[in-house]
């Protein structure tokens, strides 16, 4: 018994320091970039809403570069972080692969055909505009994926998963590259976003991605503890009373929401939903319990970290974070991997 309070006090205390963490990577985004901002002026900026009156001391320009610029891209960078964070964890949970991220599912893939489309049919130009585009495909490629696995034996089972994204990936990718290939608009287009970049949105891609965001949340919390006993095998999970098929569906459809939302707000971010959860199991072990919100905080933390990266080293343009993350995050995860053995699934 001690020791199991012990645990627990120890994961709290992660949870906290995390949070923690988090606070400061938030405060960071804010006040670096292209033009470094001294916290006072931040704080002033954030505290003094409005016209700026006499008595509020915040410089002009200062206020209007953190509230019309990195308020909405450092709040877009939070969500998306926790999204593909708890994203991730779930994803490798449910098939069983430690190589697993949104890609795996046909989510990429089914998000970036949709809006390539949506860009050559209609002429769209901003997010806002092909963003729905690119979450309906995601969920339809979600939605495709699940039921081509469940063919046949009636339960989506984590192999099953696994070849049905791939082949539905292997297609949509293709219908998207003849899209592309046609139009160069829409080439020039989803050339950017393909990238993967929290920059470049406005409050208005923020509060339209918030509500699924917010669901998938709610949804990947629920199906935690279902996942737990999932591990232990499909008998054992049955013979305690676990409805594979209600849990499996409860937990691929969080996936769908966050990681389809994320992706087609900031496009894909490669590294993200496989590093993350790797890191968090090094603490929590495979408990999805803890394993979902720490990996949801570290995503956070990680994807704010490297658009604050991609900005101060590139001054005065700026590194997309897709790439930042890339760059950094491959060479990390394979120092992980060699350093320490992973806690198993």
């Amino acid at each position: 018994m001690p020791a199991v309070v012990t645990i627990r006090r120890r994961r709290l205390s992660g949870l906290l320091l995390l949070a923690v963490l988090l606070v400061c990577a938030v405060l960071a985004s804010i006040a670096l970039g292209s033009r470094s901002l001294p916290l006072s002026a931040v704080f002033d900026a954030l505290t003094c809403p409005g016209g700026l009156p006499l008595s509020c001391p915040a410089d002009g320009t200062a206020a209007q570069i953190v509230r019309e610029l990195r308020l909405s891209r450092t709040g877009l960078a939070l969500v998306t972080g926790l999204a593909l964070g708890m994203a991730g964890a779930l994803i490798q949970g449910y098939t069983r692969n430690p190589l697993a991220d949104a890609g795996l599912l046909g989510i990429n893939a089914g998000a970036a055909f949709l809006a390539a489309l949506s860009i050559h049919l209609f002429a769209l130009t901003a997010t806002t505009q092909y963003i729905w585009f690119a979450l309906a495909g995601a969920l339809i490629a979600g939605i495709i994926v699940f039921g081509v696995s469940s063919i046949g034996g009636g339960k989506a089972s984590p192999l099953s998963l696994v070849l049905a994204g791939a082949a539905v990936t292997a297609f949509l990718q293709a219908m998207t590259n003849i899209v592309v290939l046609l139009d160069e608009n829409a080439l020039n287009t989803y050339r950017y976003w393909v990238v993967g970049d929290v920059a470049g949105h406005d409050a208005a891609v923020f509060q339209q991605v918030l509500p699924f965001l917010i669901v998938g949340a709610g949804l990947a919390l629920a199906a935690s503890p279902g996942l737990n006993l999932l591990g232990l095998g499909d008998d054992v999970a049955r013979g305690l009373g676990v409805n594979l098929a209600r849990n499996r569906a409860l937990g691929l459809a969080a996936v769908v929401l966050l990681a389809g939302a994320a992706t087609a707000a900031v496009g894909p971010i490669a590294f993200l939903g496989l590093i993350v959860p790797h890191l968090a199991r090094s603490v929590t072990g495979p408990d999805y319990r803890w394993l979902v919100p720490y990996s949801a905080l570290l995503g956070a933390i990680t994807l704010l970290i490297a658009d604050t990266v991609g900005r101060v080293i590139a001054r005065p343009g700026e590194l997309q974070a897709g790439i930042t993350l890339t760059v950094i995050g491959a060479p990390f995860f394979i120092l992980l991997v060699r350093r320490r053995k992973l806690v198993s699934l």
